[in-house]
């Protein structure tokens, strides 16, 4: 086992495109587990570019992110609701919709996404 390794986004180990065109999935994978870089294109909303994916009712998946760019309205399913911008650090557990505010595409880097998170 090395002491140091490297990843880049740019040369993923994996790429999940949501529904319609609106936006992938970047996915690396590092000792601890996954990460991911999710692009949200404006007009994308997991209700209907990831839920036809998983088929679950809201996303099931926790999130342990950073907001490199854009805007993102997260609605939990008790009906609390929360917008992150860039540089907003972001927790956000099972149980949510979300959705991009604005016209400029929203960009996550994720720590804790669920493995399957937009597998088809």
């Amino acid at each position: 086992m090395s002491g140091v390794s490297r990843k880049n986004f740019d040369s993923p180990e994996e790429v999940r495109p949501f529904e319609q065109g609106t936006g992938h999935l970047d996915l690396v994978n590092l000792e601890s587990g996954p990460v991911v870089r999710g692009v949200f294109e404006p007009g994308w909303h997991w209700s209907r570019h990831v839920k036809p994916i998983v088929g679950t009712d809201s996303c099931q998946s926790p999130h342990l992110g950073y907001v490199t760019a854009g805007r993102l309205r997260v609605r939990m399913d008790d009906g609390e609701e929360v917008e992150f911008g860039q540089g907003d650090l972001l927790i956000v557990q099972p149980g949510h919709d979300a959705w991009v505010v604005g016209d400029e595409p929203c960009v996550i880097i994720d720590w804790m996404t669920s493995p399957t998170y937009a597998k088809r």
